[in-house]
């Protein structure tokens, strides 16, 4: 299991404050009203940045570092990355699992071909888990009840039905 969960990409500088636009890689984009601190991914390393402010502008999350107090100072932070600890992440509901947390999960199906859980698509409904198989086939498999049996993140591992015609 990751130890940092990433909330979002810094885009852009905004204004001349020193603020960023940053492209939240969260499910829950007002997750970010309550953070004091983040985690500031740069060429140079990680460290801990401050948040002074926070914003919302359409699907995008505009925030203020203490460190940073200038349009000029920011410019170096395009494409970086934004985390918070496991400590600080959102609680979830059962059966929710952070995305960092299924990425390279062993697959065992129901079918005998086993795999890898490569990706997760959004497509608004529900998420598709995109599974490597042994055979190097690719299986999309809906994140849901009817096909999702098991998940073990602690061992690495979920048990899966995959419904007939997928394979097809």
């Amino acid at each position: 299991m990751e130890d940092m969960l990433r909330i979002g990409i810094i885009t852009s500088p905004h204004g001349v404050r020193g603020e960023v636009k940053v492209y939240p890689t969260t499910d829950d984009i007002k997750r970010f009203s309550g953070l004091k601190e983040v985690l500031l991914e740069t060429k140079q390393g990680i460290s801990t940045v401050h948040v002074r402010s926070v914003k919302y502008h359409k699907d995008m999350v505009i925030l203020g570092f203490t460190e940073y107090e200038d349009m000029d100072s920011v410019q170096v932070l395009r494409e970086c990355s934004l985390y918070v600890t496991r400590d600080k992440a959102i609680k979830l509901s059962k059966d929710e699992y952070f995305i960092a947390d299924l990425i390279g999960m062993n697959v065992h199906t129901d079918i005998g071909i086993d795999g890898k859980l490569v990706d997760v698509m959004k497509t608004g409904a529900n998420d598709v888990y995109v599974i490597k198989l042994d055979d190097d086939r690719e299986l999309l498999l809906p994140a849901i009840a009817d096909c999702v049996l098991n998940v073990d993140t602690q061992e690495g591992v979920m048990d899966v039905h995959v419904l007939p015609g997928l394979l097809d």
